[in-house]
């Protein structure tokens, strides 16, 4: 005869695998691994990996992949286009260095180098899940934490970068979602060696992709003033019962100040520190000083020209045009640039209105997506709802965000507000907003949490 206990064992049995699935899918870890088998997936299975070798292997990473043949065939950082037109600073220094090692290892623009290469933006990509759970767990809560790392694990096009393209883009992702996560946890930290630590971060991330500077004076400025001027709600909270420590405390910020410059300026001395061989190099080989790259003038001439229309102007481009490869290699790259530069009359002022025009052009063009011709007319539809639909999600994710003072709110609009803006007076491509879309992320999924009953586990905390 079965023993009465046996049903409630099975089931407590049955139970526990469940359960222990559950614990192991809550861990930030199970959202990397899964993200990064997915990606590696797709790389290896979609064939993603088999570049187009047409025009030499310049689809290979483009001018990344010019400048790290040269760097592997020990040619050193030269030659950004095609053939041999000397040392340059097209871009930044550091993913072509990594390009390079690869490329060392495994051949130059081989097959299993490209594998390799997209393997690695797949790591990129799958940590990002880590820093983007991190990042809300300090604004949003654990619920939407795992909500927002699971999306980013699972979402198709969350993968597109880094499963399709040699550049610094999921790099650049991952970089700028950990500066973002050590600001947040800077304002309760005190210590030099956290403050180091993060100029360092920044000095990676400015020899990988400079746009993302403009929100280092925020990344700093935010978490200092948290450190510095703590609510006198927070103070109160420390010292309920005793009016006088608390006094003492309010009287000790100006002493605090000194000690959050301090701490400042350690971060700014580091940051600086890491720059300064680069810019050394620079200066060395051009004669003057170049700040980490040289090609915005070649970028503002592909964006602003008679003909513009907001969006990239690829027929400019030296590898698109003989008369402007023609310059690329007569003159030397700083020359080159002061030269494109001197073709800005939009830009200069000159005609303001068509100026405006443009870049209204080009802030619809980067929050909604770029037009395609037909045949691709159909897809780039499709493309540009979801973006649109993105861009409605997180900005009015961001609002709510204000107005219920959520933790870090400020940090989300600063940078959705400074990053872009270098791509309103250039040109938007749709890999231009990547780096900021883990946050976008999160601030969406902050507004579905308002809407979506408490039952799915999809809520924040304010």
């Amino acid at each position: 005869m079965p023993s009465a206990a046996s049903p409630i064992a099975s089931t407590i049995s049955a139970g526990a695998p469940r359960s222990a699935l559950r614990r192991w899918l809550r861990r930030p870890a199970a959202m990397v691994l899964v993200a990064l088998a997915l990606r590696l997936a797709v790389v290896t299975v979609g064939h993603t990996y088999r570049v187009n070798p047409g025009a030499d292997h310049f689809g290979f990473g483009w001018e990344t992949g010019r400048i790290a043949r040269s760097i592997a065939e020990g040619n050193g950082f030269s030659s950004a286009i095609h053939g041999t037109t000397g040392p340059t600073a097209w871009v930044a220094p550091l993913y072509p260095y990594l390009v390079a090692g690869v490329f060392r290892l495994f051949g130059v623009f081989t097959w299993s180098s490209a594998w390799v290469l997209l393997a690695l933006n797949s790591l990129f990509s799958a940590l990002t899940c880590w820093t983007l759970y991190q990042i809300a767990r300090e604004t949003v809560g654990d619920r939407l934490a795992r909500w927002a790392g699971w999306t980013w694990a699972l979402l198709p096009y969350s993968m597109y970068w880094a499963v399709r393209w040699v550049w610094e883009t999921s790099f650049s992702a991952l970089l700028l979602s950990l500066a973002f996560l050590m600001a947040l946890r800077l304002a309760r930290s005190a210590r030099l060696v956290d403050w180091a630590a993060f100029g360092a971060l920044w000095g990676v991330i400015a020899l990988s992709n400079p746009s993302l500077l403009s929100f280092l004076p925020f990344a700093l400025a935010w978490p200092a003033l948290k450190l510095w001027r703590r609510d006198d709600a927070d103070l109160t909270a420390e010292t309920p019962s005793a009016p006088r420590e608390l006094e003492k405390k309010i009287s000790r910020r100006p002493r605090r100040l000194s000690g959050v410059v301090g701490l400042l300026a350690v971060a700014l001395a580091v940051f600086a520190a890491a720059l300064a061989p680069w810019l050394v190099r620079n200066y060395r080989v051009f004669g003057q000083f170049v700040f980490i790259r040289s090609n915005l003038g070649a970028e503002l001439r592909m964006g602003n020209s008679p003909q513009a229309n907001g969006l990239w102007m690829d027929w400019l481009h030296p590898t698109q045009n003989p008369v402007e490869m023609e310059k690329y290699q007569r003159l030397d790259v700083p020359a080159h640039v002061r030269e494109r530069i001197k073709d800005q009359p939009a830009l200069l002022g000159q005609n303001l209105i068509r100026f405006l025009w443009l870049w209204l052009r080009r802030f619809i063009f980067h929050w909604v997506g770029t037009p395609r011709p037909a045949p691709f007319a159909i897809l780039a539809g499709g493309r540009n709802a979801l973006f649109a639909l993105s861009t409605l999600l997180a900005w009015a994710g961001l609002w709510l965000m204000l107005r219920r003072r959520i933790r870090g709110a400020m940090l989300f609009a600063a940078l959705m507000l400074v990053y872009p803006a270098v791509y309103y007076i250039t040109f938007p491509h749709p890999r231009y907003r990547a780096p900021i879309e883990p946050e976008m992320l999160i601030t969406g999924l902050y507004l579905l949490a308002q809407v979506i009953p408490e039952k799915t586990g999809l809520t924040g905390r304010t």
